[in-house]
């Protein structure tokens, strides 16, 4: 069942036919045209009522509407709405620092402030590269920061030259006292201090990795707090495939670069910088986790569920029940290929390559770039594909329920 994703216009993504998202959007709907100079940040799969999925044949009807039909039954027993949103992104400029509150918090934090924090539901997320992509992700080690913090005598002056010192030996605790001094910080201590970090950076004529990151995010958000962030969080450099998972608590921000994106349904999030929103910052200290780690623990790891039968396809497992996301990259000369469809359904997107799709209920489904297609759970265990080997390299991702 073929459908048209949802596209999003947020400030910080690609520009027209620059964006991924845009060219994806142009190759699923056939009326879409991007408008030049206008951003195209996210592509929404699934029944999210903020931008629901339409279902190609129907004229426009909305996935879930169609879901709870009896034409297409269950997608699994007792659920009749998809427990996640797949998406597309595609990054211009930096997202905000952000952390997402676990399912107990976000509750609580829902019943006291509906207005913000707008369900009861947990949003853990998993981003897997489309090109090279950069983000910022937990904590760095403490001793890391404490280096990088002490090469600033601009920043020592704000936080306290004693207090960035206790983190050499005080680990958690002297990280959770630095970063609530960052938070609280006066406006005008925090410009003072960004602007005397920026004129040395402007006057420097070999530049640090940081320095340019620096400079970078300068240029869209000068004097916000979350510049000083780069200092404290790890900054990953995915390449295609790389994947980091973003569990509740954990802080984080997309920098650029274009990604598939899966995540629980849900809009919560607590904000910490980058952004003109609204930081709600005595929150964020309560619930944000400061274990402190190297970057490339942040990498999350995918495994392959079956070798023998199933070589190209590899399945990225959070520790949720929400999702989970497998890569199916078929190489050239492999002309036939199964795909394991699961007890609640899934949704796929193609990325490259050509197909046609055989499952059954559904007949022969067309597969190609731009193409979204929600496979029901009656569609069977097993969804076989006939490959365009004249293609290339076929490439899509499917996104489906945790029942692993």
């Amino acid at each position: 069942m073929e459908l048209i994703g949802n596209v999003k216009n947020y400030d910080w993504g690609k520009l027209d036919t620059d964006s991924y998202v845009a060219k994806l959007a142009s190759a699923n709907d056939g009326s879409f045209r991007a408008e030049k100079g206008k951003p195209y940040a996210e592509l929404w799969m699934g029944d999210h009522c903020s931008g629901p999925s339409l279902v190609k044949a129907s004229g426009g009807e909305e996935l879930g509407g169609y879901i709870q039909k009896d034409l297409v039954g269950n997608i699994g027993a007792g659920q009749n709405k998809l427990s996640y949103l797949f998406k597309v992104l595609s990054i211009r400029k930096a997202l905000s620092i952000q952390v997402h509150p676990n399912k107990e918090e976000a509750e609580k934090l829902h019943a006291q402030f509906p207005d913000v924090y707008k369900d009861p539901n947990h949003k853990p997320e998993l981003a897997i590269a489309l090109t090279d992509f950069q983000a910022m992700c937990g904590f760095r080690p403490y001793e890391e920061i404490h280096r990088l913090l002490s090469s600033w005598p601009e920043i020592e002056n704000l936080l306290g030259k004693d207090k960035i010192g206790s983190l050499a030996s005080g680990g958690e605790a002297a990280l959770k006292n630095l970063y609530a001094s960052l938070m609280h910080s006066k406006p005008e201590d925090l410009e003072r201090c960004i602007s005397g970090m920026m004129g040395k950076i402007c006057f420097k004529i070999f530049k640090s990795e940081l320095d340019i990151l620096f400079f970078q995010l300068h240029k869209d958000f000068p004097n916000d707090v979350g510049l000083l962030s780069i200092y404290f969080l790890n900054v990953l450099h995915l390449k295609p495939g790389q994947a980091i998972y973003l569990a509740a608590n954990v802080p984080h921000a997309y920098i650029s670069g274009d990604c598939i994106e899966c995540m629980a349904c849900s809009d919560n999030v607590v904000r910490a910088g980058l952004t003109p929103k609204f930081k709600d910052v005595d929150t964020l200290l309560r619930l944000v986790s400061y274990e402190g780690a190297p970057a490339e623990d942040k990498l999350y790891q995918p495994v392959q569920l079956d070798r023998d039968n199933q070589p190209h396809t590899r399945t990225f497992i959070p520790t949720v029940p929400d999702f989970a996301v497998a890569e199916i990259k078929v190489p050239k000369g492999v002309s036939q290929y199964s795909v394991t469809n699961r007890p609640h359904g899934c949704i796929l997107l193609v990325c490259s390559g050509k197909a046609t799709m055989k499952a059954d209920g559904l007949g022969e489904v067309p597969l190609e770039f731009g193409r979204i297609v929600f496979v029901p759970a009656k569609a069977g265990p097993t969804l076989e594909l006939q490959i365009d080997e004249s293609q290339g390299e076929f490439v899509a991702y499917q996104a489906m329920s945790n029942d692993f």
